[in-house]
């Protein structure tokens, strides 16, 4: 089904002979074409399945933001599924320049902070509004006039409905964060409306050899109209994930996001829980996953139950 070399060949037969296979990721297959172009195979996505993914990609680039986002110049369908042929966006990812050495600690959380800064001076249309997230059928709000601390209620208690027994199993006390996430939620005052990433971690950003953002890339997954303060609270949470002082990492990363955007601790721990009870079966729906123990161990963490209990 995902067979690259049959994709090879045919970009090669329809007009880019120059095709080589790129990087194979959760949505598809991308290539580079040459003349500054690369497509994307989508697994599962029909042409019209990815024009609401593209209408959001032309109100995004309308944004002056300081780095490159994606942009379609063309959508094809072979055999029910969509192929984008997008413009190349530049730079390597922020996650290899610091893991090489060719971009130090302090040089890569500024980059981040300027990522933050330049994604709240966005102003949210509706094309941001109307994109499904986590592969749902339709958009975030269902209804017109729903606040944002509604959509988010709402959308937990349907990604909860297909996993919240797993997670039950394994959280300290799990129903009773679930209770005090979603009031906390519901009494969010109106909050600004920015284009909201959504998944902002070291391998979306695009940098040069100095470390300075190029190219954000990889929306979709969660992108929608919201409180930039959300991507705030994951970016910290993501931007070392894994690593022997990964908490060390997220704690300075939230201490200067504090610090220089004004946005509470308690209320980027707010949001750093409430992804971790919606993302937690992002990557497989059994819960035996990296992904899944991450949330889990973040949802038993002293400083988010502190900041949901007060």
């Amino acid at each position: 089904m995902h067979d690259a070399a049959r994709w090879h060949r045919y970009l090669r037969e329809t007009g880019f002979p120059l095709a080589e296979a790129l990087s194979s990721g959760m949505e598809g297959l991308t290539f580079t074409l040459g003349r500054g172009l690369v497509a994307k195979v989508w697994f599962g996505r029909s042409a019209s399945d990815v024009r609401p993914l593209v209408a959001f990609y032309e109100e995004l680039g309308r944004q002056s933001l300081p780095f490159a986002t994606p942009d379609v110049v063309e959508v094809r369908e072979v055999d029910g599924r969509a192929v984008t042929i997008e413009r190349f966006l530049p730079g390597v990812a922020l996650s290899a320049a610091l893991d090489s050495g060719a971009v130090k600690l302090a040089v890569a959380q500024d980059c981040a902070l300027l990522v933050l800064e330049a994604l709240a001076t966005t102003q949210a249309g509706p094309a941001a509004e109307a994109l499904p997230v986590f592969n749902e059928r339709s958009p975030l709000r269902a209804r017109a006039g729903q606040s944002w601390g509604e959509a988010l209620v709402a959308l937990l208690q349907r990604r909860l409905r297909q996993f919240g027994p797993q997670l039950r199993s394994v959280v300290t006390d799990f129903d009773k964060k679930v209770d005090r996430v979603c009031e906390l939620l519901n009494a969010l005052p109106p909050a600004p409306q920015q284009i909201v990433h959504g998944d902002l971690c070291l391998p979306n950003v695009l940098v040069d050899e100095a470390g300075r953002a190029q190219a954000l890339l990889d929306w979709g997954f969660l992108s929608t109209k919201g409180d930039p303060a959300f991507d705030a609270s994951t970016f910290a949470g993501f931007f070392d994930m894994y690593g022997p002082e990964a908490r060390l990492r997220d704690a300075e990363l939230t201490e200067l996001i504090c610090a220089r955007l004004g946005y509470s601790k308690e209320l980027l721990m707010l949001y750093r829980a409430y992804y971790a009870m919606i993302g937690s079966n992002a990557y497989g729906p059994t819960g035996q996953d990296w992904h899944f123990a991450w949330c889990v161990a973040t949802l038993d963490r002293p400083d988010v139950a502190e900041a949901l209990h007060g």
